[in-house]
């Protein structure tokens, strides 16, 4: 299949792989680093019919559960390591900054039983062979590694998340849970809506004027102004600079090179879709 996506920037940080006929992104340096698998969903190479097409992963959009069943098994054979259903766990998103310690006795919440938490955008967890999920349609999960203690987080950041520093929150329940130092974490903010396309209004720029200082927003060129009050928002300088005031390296930071509503064939986008779509996902779990 002939597949043309269009980038951001001139640093190529991601590679489109398949597995069979799903398609779907890594980041070669997460790889690289040998203790985990992880993924990006596409659209391409699920069952899902109609405006879900193909690769749904959300159970509470309206889509078949038996098609959504089987873009999971999918995608945990392209994770690989025998993973199945029952090893996945699942955030249940309403845009908070709340990150849950996933145990053994979490195994399977999501696809496989239900969920017995609610509001949850990020997760950590130093289990081997958990796969932490994270659901997305324009706003940035981010990956959290630690090959020194081996532990992983991973969030949702959308711009409320993002303004409540959800990064921080996880580093933070990673360093109280599991002993992380910032310093060793490898990150990587994934495929996204990106700053040119992601136009705000006054109010939301007020918000992340709270947030940030006059000169974080102008020396990181989080929010760009334009005529009649509107904005353009850069959530993915806004999670880098959330990460290095954690404490992470800056050259330890992986930004993605995809939007999301630049790519509306390959990505669901919820600027380009609306309500008429699927769900992304995002995908990390520490090999056994």
């Amino acid at each position: 299949m002939d597949i043309n996506i269009k980038r951001t920037g001139l640093e190529r940080t991601m590679e489109l792989r398949n597995k069979g006929e799903l398609y779907y992104l890594v980041f070669p340096r997460i790889e690289e680093l040998g203790i985990v698998d992880h993924l990006f969903s596409t659209r391409l190479g699920g069952v899902s019919k109609g405006y879900y097409s193909t690769c749904n992963l959300s159970y509470t959009r309206g889509d078949d559960k038996e098609a959504v069943d089987e873009n999971y098994k999918r995608i945990s054979e392209a994770l690989g390591h025998g993973k199945k259903l029952n090893d996945f766990v699942s955030t249940f998103q309403t845009h908070t900054t709340n990150v849950r310690v996933v145990t053994e006795e979490d195994r399977g919440k999501g696809p496989y039983i239900q969920r017995d938490y609610t509001d949850v955008d990020g997760l950590v967890t130093n289990v081997p062979g958990i796969i932490l999920s994270t659901f997305h349609a324009d706003c940035p999960p981010v990956y959290f590694v630690d090959p020194v203690k081996r532990a992983i987080g991973l969030s949702h950041s959308g711009w409320k998340g993002t303004k409540g520093q959800i990064s921080k929150v996880t580093i933070e329940a990673m360093t109280k849970n599991y002993g992380t130092d910032p310093k060793d974490l490898i990150c990587a903010i994934g495929p996204s809506i990106c700053g040119p396309c992601y136009e705000i209004g006054s109010d939301v720029a007020d918000e992340f004027s709270e947030s940030y200082t006059s000169k974080e927003l102008e020396d990181n060129k989080i929010l760009i102004k334009y005529p009649e009050h509107k904005y353009r928002l850069y959530l993915w300088n806004a999670i880098k600079l959330s990460l290095v005031k954690s404490g992470v390296k800056e050259e330890n930071i992986i930004v993605t090179d995809i939007c999301t509503r630049c790519n509306p064939e390959l990505l669901f986008s919820h600027r380009i879709h609306h309500e008429n779509r699927g769900n992304l996902a995002a995908f990390l779990a520490l090999k056994e």
